[in-house]
């Protein structure tokens, strides 16, 4: 994990370690996720992403959020070797 997050600052990623069990606001969720904060909401209100509401806010957990992108990464590959088996199929590639 060390040598992955040095590999990542040595090409000018930006870096940001989170807890696993960290309750993550909205905002810092569509952060991690590289989404708007207003596209975020619509996840978690249509129950992508699961959330607790603490008082009026809602809050995320870290674990959830990771989960979350971990199935988008695996659907864009998904995706990515569909269209790469068609492309060679028509001859494309």
């Amino acid at each position: 994990m060390l040598v992955e997050l040095l590999a990542q600052m040595a090409n000018g990623n930006a870096v940001t370690l989170v807890p696993v069990h960290e309750r993550l606001t909205t905002q810092q969720a569509a952060d991690l996720l590289n989404v708007s904060r207003p596209f975020l909401v619509k996840l978690v209100e249509t129950g992508a992403i699961p959330y607790e509401m603490v008082g009026t806010h809602r809050r995320l957990r870290a674990e959830d959020v990771f989960a979350y992108r971990r199935l988008q990464e695996r659907k864009s590959r998904g995706a990515l070797a569909e269209l790469s088996a068609l492309d060679q199929e028509l001859g494309f590639g």
